[in-house]
C-alpha cells in the first residue's frame, strides 16, 4: 500500500514522505528515491507505480526538507538533509537502503553513504553533478558561491521582517512530466525540455526564493571522495546532459571502488525522458544486488 506519513523532527519541521510497502519481502529491502532542485516526490510518482520492484521492495519518497510538503523557511543544505534521511530510517525502522538520487538527489545520497556508510547497500547516481566537471551558468555559480550565500542570508532576513509570499501552491511534476513528453512527441525537439526545465522563473512560483539560491550553492559543493564510497554505484548518465562535461564525469564514476555506468538518451532529465530506459536499469541493478 502506498500511504503518506509524516515525521515530526526535533527543530518542529514535519518530514511529509510517501511509503509503498510491498506485498512479499521477508528481508524488507528498501528502496528510497531522493528528487532534485526545487522539486518533490511526485517526480518520483510514476516510476513507483510502475517498476516491478513494488512487487518485493519498499519504496520511500521523502519530501526533502524545504520541499513539497516538508515546507519550512528555515535552514537546508547536504548536511541538514542527510540527519533527516537518518531520522526517517530509524523511524521506518529500517537499517540498510538502496538511495536513488536525481541531480540534487544524487548529491544528499553520496554524502549520506559517505557519513552512514553501513546503512548504504547501493547508490543509484542519476546525473550527478560534480564539481570538477561543471560547464555552462552551473560552472559560473560554483565560482560565485559566497555571493550567492550573502544573497541568501539577505533572503531570510527579508523573511524574517514579513517581506515573502504567504502561501506557495504545491506543484504535481507526474503532471508536469506527461505533459512534457507529449509536447515534445509533437514538436520532435528533445532540447526543447532544456528551455522548459531550466527556467527559475518557473520553479519560482511553487518554490521560496531563499531555498532556490540556497539550492544552486548545494548542487555545486565538492562532494566527498570516490574512494570513501565503499556502497557498489549504478550510475545513469544523460546523452545530452548539459551541465557536466562527460569524460570528466566517467573518470570520476570510475573512481568508486565498484560502479557501473548506464548511458541515457536524455537532456539531464532522464526520469521525464525516457522513464522506462530509467526503470529497466534501475531493476535490473537492484535485482543483482
Amino acid at each position: 500500500m502506498d500511504e503518506t506519513r509524516r515525521l515530526a523532527l526535533p527543530d518542529d519541521v514535519t518530514l511529509t514522505y510517501r511509503r509503498w510497502r510491498a506485498p512479499n519481502n521477508p528481508k524488507r529491502q528498501t528502496l528510497v528515491l531522493l528528487h532534485g532542485l526545487a522539486s518533490n516526490h511526485t517526480r518520483w510518482s510514476e516510476f513507483t507505480e510502475q517498476t516491478a520492484l513494488r512487487a518485493d521492495w519498499d519504496i520511500l519518497r521523502p519530501d526533502l526538507r524545504g520541499h513539497g510538503e516538508s515546507f519550512t523557511r528555515g535552514p537546508i543544505n547536504l548536511e541538514i538533509w542527510c540527519d533527516d534521511l537518518a531520522k526517517l530510517l530509524d523511524a521506518e525502522d529500517t537499517q540498510q537502503v538502496v538511495l536513488t538520487g536525481h541531480s540534487l538527489g544524487a548529491q544528499v545520497a553520496l554524502l549520506f553513504a559517505a557519513r552512514h556508510p553501513a546503512r548504504v547497500a547501493g547508490l543509484v547516481l542519476i546525473d550527478p553533478v560534480h564539481r570538477p566537471a561543471l560547464r555552462g551558468w552551473l560552472r559560473l555559480t560554483s565560482h560565485v558561491a559566497p555571493l550567492l550565500r550573502a544573497a541568501v542570508a539577505f533572503l531570510r532576513l527579508l523573511n524574517r521582517l514579513g517581506l515573502r509570499r504567504r502561501q506557495l501552491p504545491l506543484r504535481d511534476l507526474r503532471a508536469l512530466d506527461e505533459t512534457t513528453r507529449a509536447v515534445l512527441a509533437q514538436s520532435g525537439e528533445a532540447g526543447d525540455i532544456v528551455r522548459r526545465y531550466t527556467s527559475p522563473l518557473a520553479d519560482l512560483k511553487y518554490f521560496p526564493t531563499a531555498h532556490y539560491v540556497q539550492e544552486l550553492v548545494e548542487v555545486t559543493r565538492p562532494l566527498p571522495p570516490s574512494a570513501e564510497i565503499r556502497a557498489p554505484v549504478l550510475a545513469l548518465l544523460s546523452r545530452g546532459v548539459t551541465f557536466t562535461d562527460p569524460g570528466i564525469m566517467r573518470t570520476w564514476i570510475a573512481g568508486f571502488p565498484a560502479a557501473e555506468i548506464v548511458t541515457i538518451d536524455a537532456y539531464h532529465w532522464p526520469i521525464t525522458e525516457r522513464p522506462v530506459d530509467v526503470r529497466a536499469a534501475i531493476e535490473r541493478w537492484c535485482r543483482q544486488r
